[in-house]
């Protein structure tokens, strides 16, 4: 690569890391205006799906075939990810839950998000984040397909109550949303890679705009949920998710060594598909039982973007001292 061209690489990376920094701003600013007006995103719900697929396919563009195999030739970063996502989550709801003294509906629901698979909104974030993208698409995957016996036990060994999983359902919603975008973008970036290569550079600026959107849409639904909940729940809500980041990027530091593995698997753990605990907590539990779910799908979104933007920031500035020097 020439001078120039490493140049403009920096350049391009730099400004895309500035606009990732108004990230959480976005997010925040997105969520208070659904917050005043829901009835303005109340109706684009059925948006939801469709910006995460275009996500998804401008995240597979920028990734080859071979990054996926490389996954599957470090398979003891994918079983980390499963271990901690099935063995910190959920303990960790029913631990913070006890400690706080909430009562044993809440209790349920946060055990219930705990026991969760990863959640599609996590691979958008890991993108954003600058993280390994194919080890957070493979880990999705792994521990949806886990769900279907993972979720009912530990919601049995901590709440003492089965919930069958729709794990059908499931596989289908991750194949639409995640593995069919991110395969014809990888696709497209196989066969065409050259010829699109300055439009890349856009895809996590649109990425950043749709899922601030998708927050903002998520709080609108989510009003009477987030009226009802008390500042101790909403506690409760903020160290769950943070004990996942938190156990994701130690350990994942501690085992590969390596601060990209580190915050993938950060974001993996700290992230949860909590719309399958809500639709779990309604169905077996109680209506109360939705609220640390509902809570749950805007703070990660919130926590996840300023870990974005601060970690792409940081990346960016460190790659044009590289550049310089």
């Amino acid at each position: 690569m020439s001078r120039l061209e490493m140049r403009t690489a920096a350049g391009s990376s730099l400004t895309t890391a500035n606009a990732t920094v108004l990230f959480p701003l976005l997010a925040l600013l997105g969520s208070l205006l659904a917050y005043a007006r829901p009835e303005w995103l109340i109706p684009l719900r059925p948006a939801i799906v469709p910006l995460l697929g275009l996500v998804m396919f401008g995240m597979g563009v920028t990734l080859t075939w071979q990054q996926f195999a490389a996954v599957w030739r470090r398979p003891q970063q994918v079983g980390l990810g499963v271990a901690l996502q099935f063995g910190v989550m959920p303990l960790a709801a029913w631990g913070i839950g006890t400690l706080l003294g909430l009562p044993a509906a809440l209790i349920a629901g946060m055990v219930l998000v705990g026991a969760s698979p990863g959640g599609t909104a996590s691979n958008v974030i890991c993108y954003l984040a600058r993280g390994d993208v194919a080890l957070s698409i493979t880990l999705t995957a792994a521990s949806t397909l886990l769900a279907v016996i993972a979720t009912p036990l530990l919601t049995w060994l901590y709440v003492g109550q089965q919930v069958p999983v729709p794990v059908w359902e499931m596989l289908l919603s991750v194949a639409k949303i995640v593995v069919v975008p991110v395969i014809l973008g990888v696709a497209v970036n196989t066969w065409l890679g050259e010829r699109i290569g300055p439009a890349k550079g856009i895809f996590p600026l649109l990425s950043m705009l749709a899922i601030v959107l998708i927050i903002a849409i998520i709080v609108a639904l989510n009003v009477g949920n987030i009226a009802a909940a008390g500042w101790l729940m909403a506690l409760a809500v903020v160290l769950h998710n943070a004990v996942g980041l938190g156990a994701g990027y130690g350990l994942g530091w501690l085992v590969a060594r390596d601060l990209r593995t580190a915050r993938t698997l950060a974001i993996e753990v700290g992230m949860q598909n909590s719309g399958l605990a809500v639709a779990l907590a309604v169905q077996y539990f109680s209506a109360a039982a939705a609220i640390p779910g509902a809570l749950f799908s805007i703070w990660h979104n919130l926590s996840g973007a300023a870990m974005a933007a601060l970690w792409s920031r940081r990346l960016a500035t460190a790659g044009a001292d590289l550049e310089h020097g």
